[in-house]
């Protein structure tokens, strides 16, 4: 697997998909009505915690670390729509899993997602054992059981960076692990996005990796690197062709996370 994999495709009328709606407010909107990106990652995180607590799990896995989030924008979902949110299991082991999220607007816009979860103990805040009755449920979606993680991107050099940039964090980006929330990164993406509007005239596919995590009070800088077509093969052979941008989230000489954009 790779940045250009083929995500699992919705399983549609499976019991165990979990299928909920909710509308598109002012809030999840730039400028043109578009549902942003940092937005639409808070709706997965929170569609997974409804899943949770519907399914009974909440009080035994109230706790998990998003390690790599993948989102396709097909078509752009705007104000005053209805979103669908449906949540499967891609892919598990014993400590973490794989899970699909699929947003649609009723006018056709398409929003798609994977993310890769890890299950957290509340005592030790180190990766946990599953519990079985759990796993058994994720895995009627799947039959990938072995689920390893690799990851897709490296740090970009400050030496070679095409902008670096200071990124504030406010005490509203902390999240309960005192770290700086999932979505607060997506929020770099769209900052960066809004410099560069050509990027959005087609389907794009954003790729987010969290390397460590970011605190109150720590100096964010972000380095943007654009490699050109045939520039370099870093990203594997299907994107040898194509123009792949990545934001580098540093605190010092500490690489935090990497994104990748590139249009699909």
């Amino acid at each position: 697997m790779s940045l250009a994999k083929t995500m699992m495709p919705v399983l549609d009328g499976h019991p165990d998909v979990f299928d909920r709606e909710w509308p598109l407010r002012v809030g999840d909107i730039d400028a043109t009505g578009r549902l942003r990106l940092d937005a639409a990652t808070r709706h997965i995180q929170d569609i997974g915690q409804d899943q949770l607590r519907e399914l009974g799990f909440q009080e035994i896995h109230p706790l998990w670390i998003v390690r790599r989030t993948m989102v396709d924008l097909i078509r752009p979902i705007e104000f005053q729509d209805m979103l669908r949110l449906r949540r499967w299991c891609s892919g598990t082991s014993n400590r973490w899993c794989e899970m699909r999220v699929r947003v649609d607007g009723r006018r056709g816009g398409l929003v798609e997602s994977e993310a890769f979860w890890i299950n957290i103990n509340r005592d030790t805040e180190m990766p946990s054992r599953i519990a079985d009755d759990f796993l058994e449920g994720l895995r009627r979606t799947t039959d990938v059981d072995r689920l390893r993680w690799k990851a897709y991107l490296k740090p970009g050099s400050r030496d070679t960076a095409d902008q670096i940039r200071e990124y504030p964090v406010r005490f509203t980006d902390i999240d309960l692990f005192d770290h700086m929330n999932n979505s607060v990164y997506w929020s770099v993406v769209e900052d960066y996005l809004s410099a560069t509007p050509e990027i959005l005239r087609g389907p794009i596919r954003v790729t987010l990796e969290h390397e460590a995590p970011v605190a109150l009070g720590d100096k964010l800088e972000i380095l943007a690197h654009v490699h050109p077509p045939n520039s370099t093969d870093q990203f594997g052979a299907e994107l040898v062709g194509k123009t792949v941008t990545t934001l580098t989230y540093a605190v010092g000489d500490e690489a935090k996370a990497i994104a990748s954009i590139f249009t699909l």
